[in-house]
This record gives structure tokens, C-alpha cells and sequence, in this order.
């Protein structure tokens, strides 16, 4: 990744600092667009305030984890997670239990600092000690922008064009590529045509983000979560169709070129600097489910979505001189999240094919020397299991509130009703989906159909069931709490 020498001093620099001030465990959280962040950081922290049950934890388990408790806001610069907002949406809060919501997605980069205090296992530091975690939340979408920084305008522009152009998408891009043949690279700059074609361009990127149709690989990450950098020039620009690598002065091309490089260096290396390359271990959270729903095309570009996401970890083991001087992720999780979507005979196989969605990264970074896994969890477990008759037979169903207007072949759902839903079978064999075969071409031809679930339903003082979350907290902080 190409980031210059004084980058590589700061983010140095900065990991000297962090080991200095007495570094704990910063933990990143990120996933593409409804993966389902902001409710598994929410579920995280408050499962451990609460001491909820998590058999798996060991630290739990063997009565060891002592206490948990939330820090102020360690970096000044840095939003807060809402955590106290996110977790009133999911129970309703003051409002009560009938107005629970999922909380919004996450937009922006956010933390979180949480201090567990436990019982050292170790023989020369045996007694009650403390483990720091900084929690880092942010968008999966950010992190499809690190490939730009080794990327020129010209190229960038050439692979937008080309992905735009095939079956998936040229619909959905038609409006904005109709457009750019109108416009000339080599002509003037003009501010209007620069606008209009960001615009239109943005336009097609949020279409194919659709839930209908799931598509994954759509950097810029930034021009669908603009935030305060809304209109900004950093986010005015457009792929064009451009002749040869280097657009004249004073062109049209040479302007969308300047603001190409203007959103690489103001926004896309800072986050890599500041936050990204100081990350201990992370978490990855993948909507396969989403996909599988949205047909073959959106689980082919989620496998390549995913693989871009993992070409910009620095993986490999912390030794001494690298927690000092450019920690490294040692540790990464891929969690296939909503297994409560699914009956509990069906988890390993979607952990199989999340574990084909991710086979290349795993090999790279296996390799660098980090530990690598793959589970399928729920953060927040929103439906029960129970057992059908269906003539003769019974099949294994789930129970749930689905969303208000989910739709299951002629039947649309009120937001209200609990139901009895059989979601269908996933397949033995993993490659079969990656073959198409089983996947919704349309809605009557898929082998299985996932509805989307309210948030359970909680009794007073309860605490919010989960799958799984104590084999990821396991995996992710296991050998910090010995």
C-alpha cells in the first residue's frame, strides 16, 4: 500500500505513544453494510456489564472475570459509540418493549473504551488485573478504499467503468453512463458537469447497494456516508472515459483527477494512519445471508468485496518490537452473522460457505502468521426454534416478529405477528452456491428465503439472548485474560 515515509513515521510514532500511555487491546469491528455492527458491539458490551451467561468465555465460565465497566472517551477526536442509545432501540427503552428497533447502522468511524478486571491465572502475576479494550467501530465500506491508495485516476476509472458495464449493474449505472458520453475529458473543467456527474454516479452506487440487490464492491466508501464532508470537492468526482494516463491541465479529466487525489490523501489516509494501522485484532462481520437472498451475482461480489477488505490488514504475530513500533492484527475473526435466521442444524454449513467467501484471505494471512477463524453467530438472537408437521413429517422451523413488510412468496408481514417460518436448507456443499445453484434467480426459484426479524421480545431485567457470542469473545480475548 503506498503511503509515504512521513505516513509511516506517524502511524510509528503513534504506536509508541499508545505503548507508552500503556496500551491495552484495540478491537476492530467493521463489516459491509448490514452486517450488523453496531448490534454486536451494543450485544458485546452489554452482555459483559451484565455478567450474562457465556459458557464459552473461559474467564467467565471459571468465575475469573471479576467485573466489566465502561471508560470515558479515550480519544478526544473520536465519537463516542452510543451504546446507552443503541441498546434503549433494541429494548425500546423508555418507550417500553413494543417500540424496540434495530439501531441505525453505523456511518462513521466511532469507539468505545471498556475495562474488564479479572483473575490472573499466571504464576508471577497472580491477583486481580485489568484489561483495556478499545472498541473501534466502523463502515466495511472504508475499508474498500485502502486498494485506491496504489490505484492512478486513470485506472480507478477504467475498473469502475468496466464493473458498471456487466449484466448486474449496467441497469442500475445506465442513467450515469448515458451521461458520461456526453461529456469530454479533454474538454474544459466545468463545475456543473463535475456535480452532475458525481451525482449521478452516487446515485448508481446506492442502487446497487439495494438491499434487493446487495452488491458489495462499490468504493468510494465515503459517497454514500458523506457526513460532514457532504458537497465537499473531495467528494465531487466521477470515473470518466479517458485516453491515455494522464489528463491535459486545466481539463475536465484533470480536475476529477485532482479530486480523486484530493479524497485519497484527506480522507483515505488519515483513516488508515490514525486508526486502522494501530488495530491489535478484528472482527469481521459478513451478511452471507443478505447475499444468498439477493441471488448469485451479490454472493460472487461479496466474495470480492471481502477479499479487498482483507488485502489491507496488516496480519502476522506481535512480537515486542512490533507492539512497540507497528502492532500488527495477530487475530481475525469472519463471524456469518443472523444464524437466527436459520434453524441450528443449518450454522455449520453457513460457517462452510462464509468460509469459502473468505479462503483466500484466510490463506494470506494464515501465512503472515495470524490465527484465523470463522463462525456463525447472532449478536442478539430475535426468533426461538420449534419443530413443524407438514403432513406426515416435521421439519425444523423458526419463531419471530418479522419486520414490517418482509414478504414470504404472497404473504407481507405486520410487524406485530409472531410466526412460524421454515426458511428452507442450505446445501451439503458449499460450492454449489458458488455455482448459482439453489439461488434466488427470482423469488419462486430459490431454495431458501430469509425474512428479517424485530428484536426479541424481553421480560424486565432480562438480558438479550445470543448465539455464539461467547465463542467469539473466546477466540478474540481468551489469552489476554489469563
Amino acid at each position: 500500500m503506498a503511503l509515504d515515509l512521513i505516513d509511516e513515521a506517524r502511524i510509528t510514532a503513534r504506536a509508541l505513544a499508545d505503548y507508552v500511555g500503556g496500551r491495552g487491546l484495540r478491537l476492530g469491528v467493521t463489516g459491509l453494510s448490514r452486517a450488523g455492527k453496531t448490534v454486536f458491539i451494543t450485544a458485546l458490551v452489554h452482555s459483559l456489564l451484565r455478567g450474562a451467561r457465556m459458557p464459552v468465555l473461559r474467564a467467565m465460565s471459571e468465575g475469573r472475570l471479576i467485573s466489566a465497566r465502561l471508560e470515558p472517551q479515550p480519544d478526544d477526536a473520536v465519537p463516542r459509540f452510543a451504546y446507552e442509545d443503541h441498546l434503549a432501540a433494541l429494548t425500546g427503552g423508555i418507550e417500553g418493549p413494543q417500540a424496540r428497533h434495530w439501531p441505525q447502522s453505523t456511518r462513521r468511524i466511532s469507539e468505545l473504551r471498556l475495562t474488564l478486571t479479572f483473575e490472573s491465572q499466571k504464576r508471577w502475576r497472580k491477583g486481580a488485573r485489568n484489561l483495556t479494550i478499545d472498541i473501534v467501530d466502523y463502515p466495511g465500506e472504508w475499508l474498500l478504499d485502502l486498494p485506491l491508495l496504489d490505484k492512478t485516476y486513470a485506472q480507478w476509472s477504467r475498473e469502475t467503468l468496466e464493473a458498471s458495464a456487466q449484466a448486474a449493474r449496467a441497469h442500475l449505472a445506465s442513467e450515469w453512463r448515458g451521461y458520461l458520453t456526453i461529456l469530454d475529458a479533454a474538454g474544459a473543467a466545468d463545475e456543473e458537469k463535475a456535480r452532475k456527474a458525481a451525482h449521478l454516479f452516487t446515485a448508481y452506487l446506492r442502487h446497487a447497494r439495494d438491499e434487493r440487490y446487495a452488491l458489495s464492491t462499490l468504493p468510494p466508501g465515503r459517497f454514500l456516508m458523506p457526513g460532514d464532508l457532504e458537497g465537499s470537492p473531495a467528494l465531487t468526482f466521477s470515473p470518466l472515459v479517458m485516453e491515455g494516463d494522464e489528463p491535459a491541465p486545466h481539463t475536465l479529466g484533470a480536475l476529477m483527477q485532482r479530486r480523486y487525489e484530493a479524497y485519497k490523501s484527506y480522507i483515505v489516509k488519515p483513516f488508515f494512519r490514525d486508526h486502522f494501522a494501530r488495530l491489535d485484532r478484528q472482527i469481521v462481520l459478513v451478511d452471507a445471508l443478505g447475499a444468498l437472498n439477493s441471488g448469485p451475482t451479490a454472493v460472487r461480489d461479496l466474495e470480492q468485496g471481502l477479499s479487498d477488505v482483507l488485502q489491507a490488514f496488516r496480519t502476522g504475530r506481535n512480537g515486542a518490537l512490533a507492539q512497540i513500533f507497528r502492532p500488527r492484527i495477530d487475530k481475525i475473526l469472519f463471524a456469518a452473522t443472523k444464524a437466527d435466521h436459520l434453524h441450528h442444524s443449518m450454522h455449520d454449513r453457513l460457517e462452510m460457505i462464509v468460509r469459502h467467501l473468505v479462503a483466500r484471505a484466510l490463506s494470506r494471512g494464515e501465512a503472515s502468521g495470524a490465527t484465523m477463524d470463522v463462525i456463525a453467530l447472532a449478536a442478539v438472537r430475535a426468533t426461538r426454534e420449534l419443530r413443524l408437521r407438514d403432513g406426515t413429517r416435521e421439519i425444523d422451523a423458526i419463531s419471530g416478529t418479522p419486520l414490517k413488510g418482509e414478504q414470504i412468496g404472497d404473504q407481507i408481514f405486520d410487524g406485530q405477528t409472531e410466526m412460524a417460518i421454515f426458511p428452507g436448507i442450505l446445501p451439503e456443499d458449499p460450492r454449489s452456491v458458488f455455482r448459482g445453484e439453489g439461488l434466488a434467480q427470482d423469488e419462486s426459484e430459490a431454495d431458501w428465503r430469509f425474512a428479517r426479524f424485530r428484536p426479541p421480545l424481553l421480560s424486565e431485567g432480562a438480558q438479550l439472548p445470543h448465539i455464539r457470542l461467547d465463542r467469539a469473545l473466546q477466540f478474540l480475548l481468551a489469552d489476554k485474560l489469563t
